[in-house]
């Protein structure tokens, strides 16, 4: 089994910062691709950033210049530092792992945290 265990959410006034950390634990070997996405309220979840195993980045619109999405492959973990956040980024973010090789058995995909709340007052 693989858990992800996502970390650094809070509150934080416009302008501020904040890092987010996601960490994948079980019997892995290596993961693909990891990303961060969120869901504010009554809105579909959506996709921030991405990282794949070789540190190709992705970002939507939204966050490209204020977002930076790394990785620790050694420690499964992934990190989305968030500068000059706004009110617009208020959501719950959630960490992905697309597929997930472990060491013994087939691999797993598609694996979720449990999500982190940032919020960002107007």
């Amino acid at each position: 089994q693989v858990q992800l265990v996502e970390s650094g959410g809070g509150l934080v006034q416009a302008g501020g910062s904040l890092r987010l950390s996601c960490a994948a634990s079980g019997n892995i070997r290596s993961i693909n691709t990891m990303g961060w996405y969120r869901q504010a309220p009554e809105k579909k979840r959506e996709l921030v950033a991405t990282i794949t195993n070789g540190d190709s980045a992705t970002y939507a619109d939204s966050v490209k210049g204020r977002f930076t999405i790394s990785r620790d492959n050694a420690k499964n973990t992934v990190y989305l530092q968030m500068n000059n956040l706004k009110p617009e980024d208020t959501a719950v973010y959630y960490c992905n792992a697309d597929r997930v090789f472990m060491r013994l058995g087939p691999f797993l995909s598609d694996r979720w945290g449990q999500g982190t709340q940032v919020t960002v007052p107007s």
